[in-house]
């Protein structure tokens, strides 16, 4: 079941359905290769990467994906390869982390990581990232 609709504007009627389908992920056939988010990746929406060998989760640019503040991207880790979550353009968009490389966070298989968007080109990513 996918979330479909969402987000809602004013004067929508909201059925039961439409609500409790917010309590779920909507999960995304899993990336094989490097992936740049899209706008419906920011809703309730988890993104798996698969892949053997490194890959890498770009956060685009506020001016190409225009995400609400608040807006949350989740990734799952199910590949043998790291996946590194960076930008798109690092000298427009803030990526930062508590991991061993603050800009560029890694993920190693089995783990996941939000990425939660609080400025214009500002994201905080957490989880579990190395």
């Amino acid at each position: 079941m996918g979330i479909t609709g969402y987000p809602y504007v004013t004067g929508d009627i909201l059925t039961a359905a439409d609500m409790n389908v917010l309590v779920q992920f909507d999960v995304k056939t899993a990336q094989t290769a490097d992936y740049t988010p899209v706008l419906a990746d920011g809703y309730q929406t988890l993104v798996p990467m698969n892949k053997a060998t490194a890959v890498n989760f770009t956060i685009p640019t506020n001016a190409s994906v225009a995400y609400a503040t608040g807006t949350v991207l989740n990734i799952l880790n199910i590949g043998a390869g790291a996946v590194t979550i960076k930008a798109v353009t690092s000298g427009t968009t803030t990526v930062l982390s508590a991991g061993a490389t603050a800009a560029q966070p890694t993920l190693a298989q089995y783990k996941s990581a939000a990425c939660i968007k609080t400025g214009t080109d500002t994201w905080y990513i957490v989880g579990a990232i190395a």
